[in-house]
């Protein structure tokens, strides 16, 4: 994947918009981050990943998810977009951005989905 993919994928979504944060592309739903592209132009930072999912993810997947010192203490995992595939990432950013969106986008999200 590329960033341009992820960005495809969720501006068919409610609310969602381009914007930047540290410098660099970022995703954002009702001005907060749903993610953003690490400085290296590959990365994905994506917040709300709890720490002990995180360690899951990294001990299992350490090819596509890691994280590095300056995210330790918080509940952030980064991903490898180029070693990912959408049926990866998709799960995480759809999580997230649930967490961002209000009900009504939710509501009519799922509505058009059929879900």
């Amino acid at each position: 994947m590329t960033f341009d993919d992820v960005r495809n994928l969720v501006l068919t979504w409610p609310e969602v918009e381009d914007g930047t944060s540290y410098g660099t592309p970022a995703l954002k739903v009702r001005k907060k981050m749903l993610a953003r592209l690490k400085e290296d132009g590959d990365s994905l930072v994506l917040p709300d990943v709890p720490i002990d999912e995180r360690t899951m993810l990294v001990e299992s997947q350490p090819g596509i998810f890691y994280f590095t010192a300056h995210y330790a203490d918080y509940p952030i995992v980064l991903i490898r977009l180029s070693n990912a595939k959408r049926a990866i990432v998709e799960p995480f950013l759809r999580r997230r951005w649930r967490a961002l969106a209000s009900k009504a986008a939710r509501a009519q999200h799922d509505a058009r989905e059929g879900a």
